[in-house]
């Protein structure tokens, strides 16, 4: 509970000491709820962000692993959110041509097809965001991934609310037209 106290009190020191004794349950936790280790380690990242962030507000009432992993899972769950957002938004891409069922990230249960199928859609599809003007990226990003609103998009920006709507329609359609316009070679 020192160790806490001390990192509570803005010793980053006492921090690095927190992190490297929870970093590993930390981490075993988010890959429970997410199933995907390089998403997991993203998530981690962030965790740890908002654990420094919000240690002034964690009192002591529960022991600190319960507030931690509270945390942690609460951040693993909005990560999967997001994540899920961003690929429901694009459901007519990101859906086998076949089947018409959705296309998940690997889980391992996939054959090679598969793999191969959703790897090259992946890919499509980030080079897809890629080419996008940057003024129209950053709004699509920061709204279908950040998960931002308007108002807070327009102040990062430093422009109206309307224009990022705007901004965000026209990204939107762009990309739905770069998807339908490129191959799924490279």
């Amino acid at each position: 509970m020192a160790l806490v106290r001390r990192a509570q009190g803005g010793d980053e020191a006492a921090f690095g000491e927190l992190v490297n004794a929870y970093y590993e349950p930390v981490y075993r936790r988010v890959v429970g709820v997410m199933q995907h280790e390089h998403d997991a380690r993203d998530a981690c990242q962030e965790i740890w962000v908002t654990v420094w962030k919000s240690l002034k507000d964690f009192r002591g009432d529960a022991k600190f692993s319960t507030w931690l992993y509270s945390v942690a899972t609460r951040r693993a769950i909005d990560h999967l959110r997001k994540r899920q957002r961003w690929v429901h938004r694009f459901l007519p891409f990101l859906t086998n041509e076949e089947t018409g069922e959705t296309v998940e990230p690997a889980s391992g249960a996939e054959g090679p097809r598969e793999l191969l199928e959703s790897s090259e859609r992946r890919l499509r599809f980030e080079r897809a965001i890629a080419s996008l003007p940057p003024k129209h990226r950053a709004v699509l990003v920061m709204r279908e991934v950040e998960g931002l609103s308007y108002e807070e998009i327009a102040q990062t920006l430093k422009c109206r609310p309307g224009t990022v709507m705007s901004r965000l329609f026209n990204a939107r359609r762009l990309l739905v037209q770069k998807l339908g316009d490129l191959p799924c070679e490279s």
